[in-house]
């Protein structure tokens, strides 16, 4: 499980990282690596930080794959600095104490805009990375809806941008749910079932395909390689279908 959430994690690093990476923030020097000892909200990096907490809270809760997107993002910033685990601890400072409460997240949006006033595309690449957070659970609140734009808003972002961006999330995860869909439609065509059957029927029914095609029996029946080769590989997509019917039914 540890392995699928990383690789989600990374998938979507990779996106993001497209339109808006750690090495463009304005404080941040390219060529040596800063040491910052002051206030990290009077910097791009703990001000970011603090936007994270006010949207990863939106919705009342943060899931796995927030925590791990958060706890990624915490290392990805940090390494910039010289004082790397000082910062690191700072940023979750920042972050623990921020997402307690939202009276204060256009006052943060501010100071972060009148530090990007002259980078519009940074600007929309922030909002971009706020909107994954909210979606990344694949649902998308009112309450996350209304505090990305009130701090949209806030960093001057036009409204055909930031309706674009949402729309692309939206499009995105809608895509994924289908493909999923479709991919469990598979799997219980695989075991030679179906979404009604319970779970002891289902247990039953791979239990069956297993003992068909396992290539020890297959072999001992004599068949040649060929078909023994097939077996094999019909015994992976039966396991694997299998696999990802029980983690939908969570059994």
């Amino acid at each position: 499980m540890k392995i699928i959430v990383l690789l989600v994690i990374g998938i979507i690093l990779y996106f993001i990282a497209r339109g808006y990476k750690t090495e463009k923030f304005e404080n941040i020097k390219l060529d040596i690596k800063e040491r910052f000892d002051g206030d990290l909200l009077n910097h791009e990096a703990g001000l970011l930080v603090a936007l994270m907490a006010k949207v990863a809270k939106a919705d009342g809760q943060v899931c796995e794959l927030e925590a791990e997107m958060l706890k990624h993002t915490f290392s990805d910033i940090s390494r910039h600095f010289e004082n790397q685990n000082e910062i690191r601890e700072k940023l979750k400072d920042i972050y623990k104490k921020e997402k307690e409460s939202f009276e204060n997240t256009i006052e943060i949006t501010e100071k972060l805009y009148k530090i990007t006033k002259n980078h519009y595309e940074k600007r929309v690449g922030i909002i971009e990375y706020l909107l994954n957070i909210a979606f990344i659970d694949k649902e998308f609140s009112e309450t996350e809806l209304m505090i990305c734009e009130d701090i949209s808003n806030a960093l001057k972002i036009k409204k055909e941008d930031f309706e674009n961006l949402v729309n692309k999330f939206k499009i995105f995860y809608a895509n994924q749910k289908a493909n999923q869909a479709l991919s469990l439609e598979k799997a219980y065509e695989v075991l030679e079932s179906n979404v009604n059957d319970d779970n002891a029927t289902l247990k039953k029914n791979y239990r069956t395909l297993v003992k068909k095609h396992h290539p020890d029996i297959v072999s001992g029946s004599g068949a040649g390689q060929d078909i023994i080769d097939q077996a094999t590989k019909k015994l992976q997509e039966i396991n694997e279908a299998y696999e990802l019917i029980k983690k939908e039914r969570k059994i």
